[in-house]
């Protein structure tokens, strides 16, 4: 039987065939390896055939799930960094305080503040596991989202740049609003909506009510808790669009990549919503510069510093701007303030989840 299960994997690695992309992983699979004599001495070779043959053997998909799930029969309370929670909840296991690169980050964004004299305002989400700890493994990580939120506050203090504590809001509302989803480590869109709530408040804007919007449902979300976890038989979630009409037909969307640019006139990718990352139907998912057009807004022009989170809160915010500059320092290697100085920037706005600002190795270039 031993030799047998050997046989047949070798005959699936060879004759069964290969995919570039894992759908249910979310990620590009390993290349064959190039056999040379460098790499066959050096050991590069076998190490990147190891690679090849973890992400090309026949059935992979199938054989992660079952482990993922033995491992719950184990007694662990996840896998792969994801804690399994309660009434369907794959959560990411807290930042660990050694890991934790906050103090440095938020002298950065300090600094953004102060060098471009903008008026500049933090928006820090909490982290899912320290909202819904109700919903989390009974043993588990500590959450320190209180501890970075003290640490942001003692950065700021003084300088050009303000917080937006959404804290208390949340917990507020968790109970009444799914504020996260389920499979994937985002908020949702009516988290983001209270978010813009609060950001209104903040800059003396006048909030959209909710019944300013149309709300229309893309079923069939699984996002990256799931294909990390392994946990595929986990219900998926459901994204909620809201579309402002009076936008309809008044919005431009341009997508920069070095000099490549491309034009749209919606903030929504509805085809994005046929595929494997559906989160990717608001702007098209990450890219390293965004600009939004908006001439009919009372605004004048503002530079939104962002990870992945602000992609469902920009449709918000296009409604009070001119124009929004969006830019992601994961992408975008040139300095963020001479970019604020050459497109005349008036404010700014950074939205980053808590965990990405402990542990983001790319702020730096936002200096």
């Amino acid at each position: 039987m031993f030799c047998a299960a050997l046989t047949a994997g070798l005959l699936g690695l060879i004759f069964a065939p290969k995919n570039d992309y894992s759908p249910l992983e979310k990620r590009y699979l390993a290349d064959a390896p190039a056999l040379t004599a460098e790499t066959l001495f050096d050991g590069s070779f076998g190490d990147d055939f190891e690679e090849y043959l973890s992400d090309h053997f026949a059935g992979r998909s199938f054989f992660v799930g079952c482990y993922s799930y033995y491992s719950l029969l184990l007694g662990n309370n996840g896998a792969n960094g994801v804690y399994y929670g309660q009434d369907g909840y794959l959560i990411n296991e807290p930042v660990s305080l050694a890991d934790s690169i906050l103090t440095r980050n938020l002298s950065v964004l300090t600094a953004l503040a102060e060098n471009t004299g903008l008026p500049a305002t933090l928006i820090a989400v909490p982290s899912t596991g320290y909202i819904y700890s109700d919903k989390l493994p009974a043993l588990h990580g500590e959450y320190q989202d209180d501890l970075y939120f003290s640490q942001i506050y003692d950065a700021i203090d003084g300088t050009g740049l303000s917080l937006i504590d959404l804290r208390e809001t949340f917990l507020s509302q968790k109970d009444e609003t799914q504020l996260y989803y389920r499979t994937d480590h985002h908020w949702t869109t009516e988290a983001a909506y209270l978010a813009y709530e609060a950001l209104c408040s903040h800059l003396g804007l006048d909030a959209l009510e909710p019944d300013s919007f149309t709300v229309e449902t893309v079923s069939g979300f699984k996002g990256t808790t799931s294909a990390a976890s392994g946990f595929y038989l986990t219900a998926a979630d459901d994204i909620h669009v809201w579309r402002n009409p009076a936008l309809e037909g008044h919005i431009t969307l341009e997508i920069w990549e070095g000099e490549d640019c491309e034009t749209y006139d919606s903030l929504y990718f509805q085809e994005n919503a046929q595929g494997d990352d559906k989160y990717t139907l608001f702007l098209d998912g990450n890219h390293s510069l965004q600009y939004v057009y908006n001439p009919g807004a009372s605004g004048g022009t503002l530079l939104l510093v962002q990870d992945s989170f602000a992609h469902c809160l920009t449709p918000f915010l296009a409604a009070h701007y001119e124009k929004i500059i969006v830019v992601d320092p994961r992408y975008y290697k040139r300095p963020i303030s001479e970019l604020a100085q050459e497109e005349g920037a008036e404010e700014i706005l950074i939205v980053y989840g808590i965990d990405n600002l402990c542990t983001d190795a790319d702020i730096p270039f936002i200096q």
